[in-house]
C-alpha cells in the first residue's frame, strides 16, 4: 500500500463540486416470487418492500455528500410525484435542491425495478420499467440550465458533467460549459454514455469512459490492456483532453494524460451489482482532483471506491471510512502487519476513527511456545487491535546476555505475524518500551503478572492517559530461558 492513499483521502476536504446531468429515480418492488401466474408464464411477485434511490447524476450527487463533498446541482424534473421523492432524497443527505429545473411537459426520468426474494432474502432483479422522455429541451430550458451554470461556476471547485444522454447536455450546451468552465480555470470531468461521437466534450479536462462506452466511441472494441492504450490515446487527441481514464471492470483503468499512460489494477471482487459503478468512479475523481490529487492518485482512490461499491446491492453509496478501511486490509495482504513506528501510528489513528480498542504488549518472543500464545490471546481479548512491540535484536542482546537472541528479529516478527491474534508488530531498540508507548498511547497496556511487583513500565502514562493496564496469568513451566535451557542440554 502506498502511504500516499491514506494521506489523500483523509485531506479531501469538503471541495465544492458543481454536477450537471440527467436526474433520475431509482424504485425498486421487493416481492417474494414463490409461484408462476396462471394467467401467463410470469413470476408473480407478493410485494413485501418498496425502496427509492437517486439515479443518475442523481447517485452521483449523493456519492459526493458521502465523500464529504458538497454537491452543486443542476439538472431538469418533471412536475410530477417523482420528482417530489427525488428532491427529498436529496435534501435528506444535505444537497441543495434549487438548481433542478421544473419542465411540466416531460415526466422525471425514473427506473423502476421488480426484484425477486428467492427464500425471503436472495436479490434478482427480473424486470426494469424505464419512464422517460430523451426529446431536445426548448430553447427556453437551455437558458434556465445555463444561467444556473453561469451563477454557481464560480463557487466551485470542479466540474462534473454526468450525461446519461437524455436530453439535457445537447451538444451546444456541453461546449458552452466547457468554455465557461476553462475561462473560470474549473478542470471538466465527463462520464459520457454509450455514443459514438464525444465532440462535445472536446477540451475537458478529463473523461471516463467504461470499455463498452469506449469501444463504442473509437470504433474498435476494447479488449487487451494495449487495445484500452490506444483507445485512450485516440479519444485524447481527437478531442483535445487532458487525461482519459478507461474503466475496465475486474481489471482496473487505464489512464492517459499528455505526459504518460499507466494501466492501473484493482483488487478483484465478488461482483453483487454493478448499477451505479460509473457513478462511484465520477464521484471520487472529483473529490480527489478537486483536493488537489493528481490524475493517477485520483484512479486509484476510484478504483477502491467502484471496487467497494460494485460489492452492495443497487446504487450504493461508499464513505471515506470504508475506503480508509479497504486501503488498510490491501495493506495487510500485501505487506503484512510488520511497521516501523511511523507508518503504524497513521494505521492506528483510522482504526481510533472506527472507536477501536488498542491494546499493548512488548517482549523478545524468542522462542514462542504455549505460555507466548495463551498470553496474546488474552491480550486480544482486552480490545479490537492489538500491538506488539518487539525487542529488536540489540535490545535482547543488552537484556538477556550475547547469546541472545536465538532468533534474529524479522525471524521473530514473522512467527508473531502469522499468528490471528496479533495485528501489527513493531520493533524498538531501547531496553525499555517506554518510548514506544507513548508514541502508541494505547488504551489498554498488557503484561504478565510477574511485573506485578517489579512495576509495569508505562503504568503511569498509560492511566493518565485514560487507559488501563491488565496483568495477565502465566502458563506455569513455559518460558523461552527455559525451553532454550532444555535444548542446551540435549545438545550435551
Amino acid at each position: 500500500m502506498d502511504n500516499k492513499l491514506l494521506k489523500a483521502v483523509t485531506n479531501l476536504g469538503s471541495p465544492k463540486i458543481l454536477l450537471v446531468g440527467d436526474f433520475l429515480l431509482d424504485s425498486y418492488v421487493y416481492g417474494d416470487a414463490v409461484r408462476i401466474s396462471p394467467e401467463a408464464p410470469v413470476q408473480v411477485l407478493h410485494v413485501v418492500g418498496r425502496e427509492y434511490n437517486c439515479g443518475g447524476a442523481g447517485s452521483v450527487a449523493m456519492d459526493l455528500a458521502a465523500l464529504g463533498a458538497v454537491p452543486m446541482c443542476i439538472g431538469i424534473i418533471g412536475d410530477d410525484r417523482n420528482a417530489e421523492v427525488l428532491k427529498d432524497l436529496l435534501a435528506k443527505s444535505g444537497i441543495n435542491t434549487n438548481g433542478l429545473i421544473k419542465v411540466s411537459d416531460r415526466p422525471t426520468i425514473s427506473k423502476q425495478r421488480l426484484i425477486g426474494l428467492a427464500q425471503h432474502r436472495h436479490r434478482q432483479q427480473l424486470l426494469r420499467i424505464d419512464d422517460e422522455c430523451t426529446d431536445p429541451l426548448g430553447k427556453e430550458i437551455y437558458e434556465k440550465v445555463l444561467g444556473a451554470f453561469r451563477s454557481q461556476l464560480a463557487d466551485a471547485d470542479v466540474v462534473c458533467l454526468q450525461d446519461y444522454n437524455k436530453g439535457i447536455l445537447s451538444p451546444e450546451v456541453c461546449s458552452e460549459m466547457i468554455e465557461l468552465a476553462s475561462k473560470a480555470g474549473k478542470k471538466i470531468l465527463v462520464d459520457p454514455p454509450m455514443s459514438g461521437d464525444y465532440s462535445k466534450y472536446s477540451k475537458a479536462t478529463l473523461i471516463a469512459p467504461n470499455r463498452k462506452e469506449t469501444s463504442t466511441a473509437v470504433g474498435f472494441d476494447v479488449n487487451t490492456i494495449a487495445d484500452a492504450e490506444k483507445a485512450a490515446h485516440v479519444l485524447a487527441e481527437k478531442h483535445s483532453l487532458e487525461a482519459v481514464v478507461v474503466t475496465l471492470d475486474k481489471e482496473g483503468a487505464y489512464l492517459w494524460t499528455k505526459d504518460s499512460g499507466e494501466h492501473i489494477s484493482t483488487v478483484p471482487r465478488s461482483v453483487y451489482d454493478v448499477t451505479g459503478a460509473g457513478d462511484m468512479v465520477l464521484a471520487m475523481l472529483a473529490v480527489a482532483i478537486a483536493a488537489g490529487c493528481d490524475f493517477r492518485t485520483a484512479v486509484q482512490l476510484s478504483n477502491i471506491a467502484g471496487g467497494i461499491e460494485v460489492e452492495k446491492f443497487g446504487v450504493a453509496t461508499v464513505t471515506v471510512d470504508e475506503i480508509v478501511n479497504e486501503i488498510i486490509a490491501e495493506n495487510k495482504g500485501k505487506t503484512g502487519k510488520i511497521h516501523e513506528i511511523d507508518m503504524l501510528l497513521n494505521l492506528l489513528s483510522f482504526h481510533r476513527q472506527q472507536k477501536q480498542t488498542v491494546v499493548f504488549t512488548n517482549g523478545c518472543f524468542d522462542v514462542l511456545h504455549t505460555g507466548h500464545i495463551e498470553f496474546l490471546k488474552f491480550c486480544k481479548q482486552q480490545g479490537d487491535i492489538v500491538v506488539v512491540g518487539l525487542n529488536s535484536d540489540s535490545s535482547v542482546s543488552s537484556l538477556k546476555g550475547p547469546d541472545r537472541p536465538i532468533n534474529n528479529q524479522h525471524d521473530r516478527a514473522a512467527v508473531l505475524a502469522a499468528l490471528e491474534m496479533v495485528d501489527f508488530i513493531t520493533v524498538f531498540s531501547e531496553p525499555d518500551p517506554l518510548r514506544i508507548i507513548k508514541q502508541v498511547k494505547p488504551n489498554v497496556l498488557v503484561k504478565g503478572v510477574d511485573w506485578a511487583e517489579k512495576g509495569v513500565i508505562g503504568r503511569e502514562f498509560v492511566e493518565a492517559g485514560g487507559g488501563k493496564v491488565v496483568l495477565a496469568e502465566l502458563v506455569d513451566g513455559k518460558s523461552s530461558t527455559d525451553t532454550i535451557n532444555k535444548m542446551k542440554s540435549l545438545d550435551k
